[in-house]
């Protein structure tokens, strides 16, 4: 009998031994379930240590194997650089002439429409408060619709004048001006020239071009207003007795605007070179 007991006890110590831990696990808890794991760790980094041969074959354990392994890693590195996304590497010159050329031209379009933008305010208030004028010195009437181009009638100058008596007696009800207004306006004076009628003097030049040191981009203020620069030239007629050309044949020439521009321009080359000459303070 004892010897029987002797024998079932070393089949039990046996079968102990010689479970299945994932068995052996579900049946106990605490230190088991510990050591479970702790032989999961190992099996893992066991595994671990031996995937990054086999996933990365480019690597420098794959170059270092002999035999095909060696030229899978060369092909391999091949294809990674030959697939490298092209963001990566910087543009080349031609890539980037044509970017900075792509970026030149959008800076100036949307300066333009600001500019556009800024000048029809400024035009559409300048054409509301002349409206508004309650002497009637001056009115305006658009050129072909174009809110860029006035052509202005000034109707009033100084009473006391020999131009207003030449007005009363040629049945002359207005002086003509065209002004147009420049993209950057109004930071650039418009350019302002007399159409009708023919006048001499009055710094009135060729072409009915105006000698005006406010109307060059030197002498100009974004402050000025169109009444303010038509009431000034109304000054300056008066200042510079200007009158109705009366002459047979030359009376009725009309000004031109290509002979305006090319006098005006010369004008202001003049006096940039020698100055504007400042009247005396007797004459206002």
């Amino acid at each position: 009998m004892a010897t029987l007991l002797r024998k079932i006890g070393l089949i039990r110590l046996h079968n102990r031994d010689t479970e299945d831990p994932k068995h052996h696990h579900n049946h106990r808890g605490g230190g088991g379930g510990q050591q479970s794991a702790s032989l999961r760790g190992k099996g893992g980094a066991k595994s671990g240590g031996h995937k990054p041969q086999q996933q990365h074959p480019a690597g420098g354990a794959g170059d270092a194997s002999p035999g095909p392994g060696k030229g899978k890693g060369k092909r391999a590195a091949e294809l990674a650089q030959r697939d490298k996304p092209p963001h990566r590497a910087g543009p080349g010159p031609a890539a980037a002439a044509a970017a900075a050329a792509a970026g030149g031209s959008l800076v100036p379009a949307a300066r333009q429409q600001h500019c556009t933008q800024v000048r029809s305010r400024r035009l559409m208030k300048e054409l509301q408060d002349i409206a508004r004028l309650s002497d009637r010195f001056i009115s305006v009437e658009l050129v072909d619709e174009s809110l860029f181009d006035w052509n202005v009638k000034l109707h009033q100058v100084d009473k006391d004048s020999v131009l207003w008596q030449d007005m009363k007696e040629t049945n002359t009800e207005f002086i003509l001006l065209n002004l147009t207004f420049p993209d950057n306006f109004p930071f650039s004076p418009p350019f302002m020239r007399v159409l009708s009628p023919r006048l001499e003097n009055g710094y009135v030049l060729d072409g009915g071009a105006i000698c005006m040191e406010l109307l060059t981009p030197r002498g100009w203020s974004s402050a000025y207003t169109v009444e303010a620069v038509m009431r000034q030239f109304a000054a300056s007629l008066v200042k510079g007795q200007g009158r109705i050309c009366r002459k047979a044949g030359k009376s009725k020439k009309s000004f031109s605007r290509k002979e305006a521009e090319a006098t005006f321009k010369s004008l202001v080359k003049t006096h940039e070179k020698y100055g504007w000459v400042t009247p005396p303070v007797s004459d206002g």
